[in-house]
């Protein structure tokens, strides 16, 4: 018998002073069976960095043909291709021709280096493909946070993300790798 994803629900309360976006969204998030709590996370933290009312979640683990998340028009254009991990840069090429920009996060630490390292050349002629790293040791704390029901408190200011979860106040600095041109 398969797996079964199992059903997160987080509210979150948006204050992004960089964008002038304020706004609460009810989210669920699907965690797939093979998914870490880790990755769940990124995710969760990828719609916050881009909140918009029209922002999905996508199938993402179960679907080779779409991101994680996508802000599509009213037309059914992809404006925003939003992936999480190490994708092949295949998959980020599809992205770039198919959306008018692409964010990709990444948290493997070490890992994200040797992937750039291979990957650089050819992702560097992507110009509406941005990069941004998430540090393994400020993401440990949030991974904690992790529940199947979720309140957090989000404040988005000079690139640093404040989080507040109950009595817990974390923050952390996205590191840009790559920026649209």
């Amino acid at each position: 018998m398969a797996l079964k994803a199992t059903i997160f629900k987080a509210i979150l309360n948006i204050a992004d002073l960089d964008r002038g976006v304020y706004l609460d969204a009810n989210l669920t998030l699907a965690r797939h069976p093979s998914e870490t709590d880790l990755r769940l996370i990124v995710r969760l933290l990828a719609w916050a960095l881009n909140a918009h009312d029209d922002l999905v979640f996508t199938k993402g683990l179960c679907a080779d043909d779409e991101p994680e998340l996508w802000l599509k028009n009213l037309h059914g254009g992809i404006e925003h291709w939003i992936d999480v991990g190490l994708p092949d840069e295949r998959r980020l090429k599809k992205g770039c021709n198919r959306s008018e920009q692409v964010t990709l996060y990444t948290y493997a630490g070490r890992a994200v280096d040797l992937w750039w390292q291979q990957n650089q050349a050819l992702l560097n002629r992507q110009d509406n493909l941005r990069i941004v790293d998430f540090s393994e040791e400020e993401l440990a704390p949030l991974v904690d946070l992790a529940e199947r029901n979720m309140q957090w408190q989000v404040t988005i200011s000079e690139g640093q993300v404040f989080i507040n979860s109950g009595d817990v106040n974390l923050s952390i600095t996205p590191a840009i790798r790559k920026e649209w041109a």
